[in-house]
């Protein structure tokens, strides 16, 4: 029997625990940093298969390890496993128990498949060659990242001999189907915090004070030719603020100080390094000119992530021998940003998305909102397709 094949009939059988698994992480989604009970229940599963591991990285990150019978290469497969602070609306018997944190963003999904890929794995040991370390990482969803974290705590060994794999879901997709990028794929993303100092009072005196409001609607129109004027223009870049807040104030008093709250995004770190430059002397001349001062602070945040072209490339034709030439696509670079960037600086690495739309179950809502769920056939999908791309890379 072909690797192919006994991937496949190992994770068809492994189907029903795979869901069992997903739901549970779903109904106990944990933020950010946070991930104690993800973290034990985890573990919990790896000693139940005799697969060794080391947890502690990041607080509640753990690496897990299984070596083949021959030897041969070292390959690391990551999933990520913290939720985000939004409330579900997905009337479902799985649905988060917890108020106000839920799993929008498919990390659950990435945990049970990564949990899925090693179990399989650790089952068809003795017939594999090479090394298969397994990242469970927390914190994805805020900065620095739990990936730069790790990484700095040694989680990563001997990276110059090793190649890396991450997998994302993706609503867009229909389940069955991934899509891959080779190259620059995902972009840097910093946060923006400015805040415009003026000189409050009566909204009927205006001679008498120094208006912020106005001032920061000038300084976020300034700003917003940044992208146009400054950026290299071969290089995707985006600038964006999402939030503006006034520190008192009302409807005849003008406040002391708003706040701006932004993100600068790009695929270039010279480009990067530019931008940033040029938003913190606009927006402090720009409010100079107006008698205001701006206070810029920009809060680096993850790299570009670039997907290893030849790695890629490869893991593109490995899906298609895996899953069949129409259910492997080729996707268009994203503004989004990920952590697993770090990973990429590090080693040759390959980041894809796993399709887990449906649109005839109505499984259609964007990551990050409050409808977001997956069609959970594409648990299988891709647990399959992480234990093979590792296989061939092992």
């Amino acid at each position: 029997m072909s690797i192919v094949k006994k991937i496949k009939t190992k994770v068809e059988k492994l189907n029903g625990n795979l869901i069992e698994m997903r739901r549970h992480l779903h109904q106990h989604p944990e933020l950010s940093f946070a991930e104690k009970e993800t973290s034990q229940y985890v573990q919990g599963l790896l000693s139940e298969h005799g697969i060794k591991y080391k947890a502690g990285y990041c607080k509640y990150g753990i690496v897990a390890e299984i070596k083949g019978a021959q030897k041969g290469g070292l390959v690391y497969l990551r999933g990520d496993m913290d939720a985000l602070p939004i409330t579900e609306e997905n009337k479902v018997p799985y649905a988060s128990k917890r108020s106000g944190v839920m799993h929008a963003c498919g990390h659950d999904a990435h945990t049970t498949m990564l949990l899925g890929a090693a179990i399989t794995l650790q089952s068809l040991r003795k017939e594999l060659k090479g090394t298969y370390r397994f990242v469970f990482q927390p914190g994805e969803e805020q900065l620095p990242g739990g990936a730069s974290i790790m990484i700095k705590e040694g989680a990563i060994k001997n990276p110059s001999k090793a190649k890396i794999f991450g997998q994302h879901v993706h609503p867009p997709l229909e389940a069955g189907k991934v899509g891959f990028h080779p190259g620059e794929y995902m972009a840097s993303a910093d946060e923006i915090f400015i805040e415009v100092v003026g000189k409050g009072g009566h909204a009927a005196l205006p001679l008498n004070f120094i208006d912020p409001v106005m001032v920061s609607a000038e300084v976020v129109s300034a700003l917003h030719k940044v992208i146009s004027r400054y950026s290299d223009p071969k290089v995707p870049a985006v600038l964006s603020f999402g939030k503006i807040n006034s520190k008192g104030g009302a409807t005849n008093i003008i406040p002391e100080s708003v706040s701006l709250m932004g993100t600068l995004r790009t695929m270039d770190e010279t480009n990067r390094a530019h931008l940033k430059k040029m938003i913190k002397q606009i927006a402090t001349h720009t409010a100079k000119a107006y008698g205001a001062k701006a206070r810029v602070k920009i809060k680096h945040g993850y790299p570009t992530l670039k997907n290893d072209i030849p790695l890629t490339t490869a893991a593109m034709g490995h899906a298609e021998k895996f899953l069949g030439k129409d259910n492997v696509v080729l996707l268009d670079k994203r503004m989004t940003a990920e952590d697993f960037s770090f990973y990429t600086q590090m080693m040759p690495a390959c980041f894809y998305r796993l399709g887990t739309g449906n649109q005839r179950k109505g499984m259609t809502s964007p990551v990050h909102t409050p409808t977001f769920d997956i069609d959970e056939s594409a648990l299988v999908t891709g647990v399959g397709l992480m234990c093979y791309l590792a296989t061939q890379n092992a």
